[in-house]
């Protein structure tokens, strides 16, 4: 029986929710692995009062603020044993996704289809998250962690795909702009729930986050439908066909030399836009005390990045509008790195260059999947994917330094990083207008006249 327009649209927007938990994993780290506030046990200390750091001083003389078991990095001692070991769990995330991004992608296109993806990624990444809270130690905590990843590499774009294959052309950008939506409420909730776990165990923001996503996982197995667009072209190919095409697609793109070019161009751009994205929340510790409003202006800058996207995308060229708002990103973020500038500045250019860094994010995408003709066309948007996730798994680090030296090594990096990398966009060429190829012969003659 054919179902209504009404009933597949809910069942759409209920895919689409996947963004929100997904969001979740991604943030969760700026509170569970927060630096915490210590004080010293005599106000008479003068050699303590005057440390800027408790790792030179002697363990008795001073104490965290809050109950250790608060933050990973005051319950496993984590905050005197250097940046690699305390930001291993947040770039084992992130390497995570960069593999799983390779092999469930794939899987999406070929033998699997977009429903069993996304009904494997959400399960893995919610029972991973479910049984980070039991964690003993940092090793077992990043080995989740990476689990945790690897599962979500596949949410947003199996998801997003899933949503919008099943309606009409009049539901589409709305089914796209409703899952936007989703991640930045899924972002906005991090903050209210870590305030109310502030005093508790950051286990508990990890059970109240991946209990609810591991309840959507079965509901969503029985809920959503498999892509009817799918099934159709995949309805007499035989799987071993279907192996060989997805890597067929991946050696077009690198013997290629033209269509290599794009993709090294939009890649470096990628990368860069992912460092700022990803490393500016990370960040926000280190603007101020009040954490949880520092998270919530950045998530509540989302919420007009979809409108503001969406007008770029309908009204400006790809390339000027990717070039400003990544170069945007890259000035605000290294006004961040300024010490000594008013507090309030200092969060609007945190809040600006975010917001410049979600927009070049969305815009990115899109652009991808014009430069590209058909026949490589997945394969190339997951190469850029991956390439963002490269530059955001770096974002921990310079973090960590950051809050340990100077300002310059998150922030001040972040800015560089943001306007060089943006400035490879303009070796592309220009697609709004522009009819989308299918193959590579139709793009060669456009390339050969280029060159």
């Amino acid at each position: 029986m054919r179902q209504s327009s009404s009933a597949l649209i809910l069942k759409s927007l209920f895919v689409a929710l996947a963004w929100a938990f997904d969001a979740q994993q991604i943030f969760i780290t700026i509170f569970t692995e927060a630096d915490p506030a210590w004080h010293c046990l005599k106000s008479t200390d003068r050699t303590c009062n005057t440390a800027s750091s408790p790792c030179s001083l002697h363990p008795g003389s001073w104490v965290w603020t809050s109950p250790s078991d608060t933050s990973t990095i005051s319950e496993w001692d984590l905050n005197c044993s250097g940046k690699a070991l305390s930001s291993l769990p947040t770039s084992a995330f992130f390497i995570g996704c960069l593999i799983g991004g390779f092999m469930l992608s794939t899987l999406a296109d070929s033998v699997l289809g977009r429903k069993k993806v996304l009904v494997l990624s959400c399960l893995i990444m919610s029972v991973a998250g479910s049984l980070t809270a039991l964690s003993p130690n940092i090793w077992v905590y990043s080995a989740l962690r990476f689990l945790s990843g690897f599962g979500r590499s596949a949410v947003t774009t199996c998801s997003l795909v899933l949503c919008t294959e099943a309606v009409d052309d009049k539901w589409r950008h709305r089914l796209s702009m409703s899952a936007f939506l989703f991640f930045t409420l899924g972002f906005l909730s991090l903050p209210s729930l870590a305030y109310i776990c502030r005093r508790s165990s950051w286990r508990l923001l990890y059970l109240f986050t991946c209990i609810p996503a591991l309840c959507y996982t079965i509901l969503l197995n029985f809920i959503a439908e498999e892509s009817p667009r799918w099934l159709l072209v995949n309805e007499n190919t035989d799987k071993t066909k279907q192996f060989c095409r997805v890597f067929s697609s991946m050696k077009k793109l690198v013997t290629t030399r033209s269509t290599l070019w794009k993709l090294v161009s939009i890649m470096i751009a990628g990368s860069g836009t992912g460092m700022v994205y990803y490393g500016m929340p990370l960040s926000v510790g280190s603007l101020g005390p009040n954490l949880y409003l520092s998270v919530a202006y950045n998530a509540l800058s989302e919420l007009p990045t979809s409108l503001a996207s969406f007008f770029l995308v309908e009204k400006v060229n790809r390339r000027s509008s990717l070039v400003v708002l990544t170069v945007s990103s890259g000035i605000f973020s290294l006004f961040c790195s300024i010490k000594g500038m008013i507090r309030a500045v200092n969060l609007f250019a945190e809040v600006i260059a975010f917001f410049s860094a979600c927009m070049a994010l969305n815009v990115t995408l899109i652009y991808s999947t014009e430069l590209f003709p058909t026949c490589v066309r997945n394969s190339a948007l997951a190469l850029v994917r991956q390439a963002i996730l490269l530059g955001s798994s770096m974002a921990p680090f310079l973090v960590a330094e950051g809050r340990r030296t100077s300002r310059l090594w998150s922030f001040g990096i972040f800015g560089i990083a943001g306007c060089c990398c943006g400035l490879f966009v303009l070796f592309l060429p220009e697609t709004k207008g522009k009819t989308l190829t299918d193959n590579m012969d139709e793009e060669m003659p456009k390339e050969d006249s280029r060159i």
